[in-house]
């Protein structure tokens, strides 16, 4: 006699592809599980007044036609089915007839188009998630781990499946690998059962609130950032809590938020913020999850809306809150971090000084560093005309004239991490350091402006290191550009982020439209954009670039140049480049900081370019393990050298990233001190 399990278990085997072949025909015969979205008169009217506005304000003066068009066509549809899991190829042969009619219908308000792709996009979504469900219901006796199948990590560059009937082997290895996370957590059968029914089923819950309004949302973004990623449609929803949309910054952890597919993606973390200090969150993590208290239930986040990712994350100073992330260095993993809410103090974003000293050979060197976490000023005390107002370059022009009584020998300015700011702060921080000229060229559609510093005074007329990395940004890219066309300094470290564009906001009825309207050009006639500013002296790349920077957006538009504009450059600092070079080569190859970093990056490296994720669970564990392990030795190699005891484990991950930034710093000093002595040799003048 048959115990009741396992006549469920025989039941289940034998109908359960009935069932589901059932749903694929009803399906194909057009029968929708999901509820029909139509347009609305209003979304015709604004669908209009979009189209109009990009066309005469956007930068490149582009006009909707059918190149655009198709442009709309392949964003929407990666937005809707990114990982090609949820279309068919028989799907796209129907729908592809609008590929190049979007131009038209959109000229006349006519959204019908994109309400039946999306419509085809919902009720596929429902179908999925439901045989998931499905599944999971018996996972522990029906699925095998111990099998050769694999599964694609950037499965958006497969081809789409010919049928219907091709996606379900798809979904079985998307709620496996699933499975496999959770058990690579160590949790139990049973709770992970009763994760995987919570979450699937919270995610059918939100597709069922999904409104005409969100469709909207989401087809006119297709559309506007087709002209270019950071031009933008609010809706009305979400113009009411626009500052959190316009620069998806955080008061509970301080970190900056995009959404890319389904995910919720860190792209900075705010300088000083909660985030940056606990070292344990990085760019290029995906968060999944989110609870309350250090330990709060996790509240899956995968499709959520971002701003109500936002609200989960924000809470009370002095709370914990807890994010289950996709770390960006390890993609087959995930693992759970706890972070102290609190607010970025404003003291801390203030720029800051120290002065360290450095032997190198038979000198000592006193050099003075000034960290400027963003390009701040009270714009509301200096309109008033108050002269005790407080900004960067006020900071920044104080703190030289305190270092100069300290009689340093040379000034390096760190601009890690600095995302930008105000620009007259960019342009009158640079002139701290020049005696007059322009230091930033800004070309709209029409002309070319130029900003200037008039004041023929230098602050500071030493020797100069500027510091950058991957998520300077913007304004930092104005002042490291300026520095490098005038040869007033070296610029070392990373390729900086590439935000070389302006935008502006435009009211539309109860939305708004962020489109850009500028784009930045050095003096020497070299954009910002997409290609960032180039150091002279090349650091490690820390940051993952297909994650970070402007060249990681989609559709982000390219560098390129304009005829310089007239300035006085100083003296050629190129012999002294080579001198550099050499001796930060041969200081690097024994140096135990840089061998440690290197190492760290290439395992980094060899993680981030599998095109696969095994699906056996125990040789997941062994590469996991194995990548730890090589981890912890790496560390402790370092540790080794500095004469530090041996960690046993890799639980505070915030050593790796603390002594990174500080690894940059040394190799900064040690540049400085060379500097000086090659630039006295060749006999430069300031």
């Amino acid at each position: 006699m048959k115990s009741s399990k396992q006549t469920r278990q025989i039941i289940s085997v034998i109908y359960r592809p009935i069932i589901f072949f059932l749903i694929v025909t009803f399906c194909s015969m057009g029968i929708s599980f999901a509820q029909n979205l139509t347009p609305l008169r209003s979304h015709s009217e604004q669908c209009i007044k979009i189209v109009s506005t990009l066309e005469h304000y956007h930068y490149l003066g582009k006009k909707l036609d059918k190149v655009i068009s198709a442009h709309i066509y392949d964003r929407y549809l990666k937005s809707l089915d990114p990982t090609r899991q949820l279309f068919t190829q028989e799907d796209m042969d129907e729908i592809g007839r609008y590929k190049y009619r979007f131009d038209r219908d959109l000229k006349q308000g006519n959204l019908h188009p994109a309400y039946e792709i999306f419509n085809l996009y919902l009720s596929r979504s429902v179908l999925r998630l439901e045989y998931i469900l499905d599944l999971s219901k018996s996972w522990a006796t029906d699925m095998d781990f111990a099998t050769d199948d694999v599964i694609l990590i950037h499965n958006e560059t497969r081809p789409f499946q010919k049928k219907l009937k091709d996606l379900y082997p798809l979904w079985k290895d998307e709620l496996k690998n699933h499975i496999i996370t959770l058990k690579l957590d160590n949790q139990a059968n049973d709770k992970i059962s009763e994760s995987l029914k919570k979450i699937y089923t919270n995610r059918l819950k939100r597709l069922a609130q999904t409104n005409t309004n969100d469709v909207f949302q989401i087809f006119m973004n297709s559309v506007t950032t087709s002209f270019d990623p950071h031009t933008q449609y609010f809706a009305p929803r979400v113009s009411e809590d626009f500052d959190i949309h316009m620069s998806l910054s955080l008061e509970g952890i301080g970190a900056v938020l995009q959404t890319e597919y389904e995910y919720t993606k860190v792209v900075r973390l705010i300088p000083k913020g909660p985030a940056d200090k606990s070292h344990l969150l990085m760019p290029g993590d995906k968060i999944i999850g989110v609870g309350q208290g250090r330990d709060g239930e996790l509240k899956d986040t995968i499709g959520e809306r971002i701003d109500d990712v936002v609200k989960l994350i924000r809470g009370p100073k002095n709370t914990y809150v807890r994010l289950k992330i996709i770390p960006a260095k390890q993609v087959d993993s995930t693992t759970t971090i706890s972070i102290k809410r609190d607010k970025v103090k404003l003291e801390e974003q203030s720029a800051k000084k120290k002065i360290v000293t450095l032997t190198q050979g038979d000198r000592d060197f006193k050099i003075g560093i000034i960290e400027i976490p963003n390009f701040y000023i009270d714009f509301a005390a200096y309109h008033r005309g108050d002269k005790t107002y407080k900004s960067t370059t006020k900071d920044v022009q104080k703190i030289l004239f305190e270092l100069k009584q300290e009689n340093i020998d040379g000034v390096i300015v760190d601009l890690r991490d600095n995302g930008g700011g105000s620009l007259k702060e960019s342009n009158d921080l640079t002139g701290l350091f020049l005696k007059s000229g322009p230091t930033v060229q800004i070309k709209t559609k029409h002309r070319i402006s130029r900003l200037y510093d008039e004041d023929p005074s230098i602050e500071y007329t030493g020797p100069l290191v500027v510091l950058i990395n991957r998520m300077s940004a913007s304004a930092s890219e104005i002042f490291a550009g300026a520095i490098k066309d005038y040869h007033r300094g070296i610029i070392v470290g990373t390729k900086s982020f590439g935000k070389g564009t302006v935008q502006e906001l435009k009211p539309l009825g109860d939305g708004k439209l962020k489109l850009t309207s500028a784009k930045f050009y050095r003096v020497s006639g070299e954009s910002t954009q997409h290609m960032g500013v180039v150091p002279d002296l090349k650091y490690p790349q820390i940051y993952k670039i297909e994650d970070t920077g402007e060249s990681s957006l989609d559709g982000a538009l390219l560098w390129d140049t304009i005829p310089k504009t007239r300035y006085s450059a100083y003296r050629s600092l190129a012999p002294v480049y080579k001198t550099l070079a050499e001796k930060y080569q041969k200081r690097v190859q024994k140096d135990p900081g840089m061998i440690y970093l290197k190492k760290r990056i290439e395992l980094t490296r060899q993680v981030n370019t599998q095109k696969t994720l095994s699906l056996n669970l125990a040789r997941r564990r062994e590469k996991i393990d194995l990548y730890t392990s090589q981890e912890l030795e790496n560390e402790n190699q370092y540790r080794a050298a500095l004469g530090e005891k041996p960690l046993k484990s890799l639980d505070d991950e915030g050593i790796k990233l603390k002594a990174s930034k500080e690894i940059m710093m040394e190799q900064t000093q040690s540049v400085m001190a060379n500097f000086i002595m090659a630039a006295g040799k060749l006999g430069y003048i300031w």
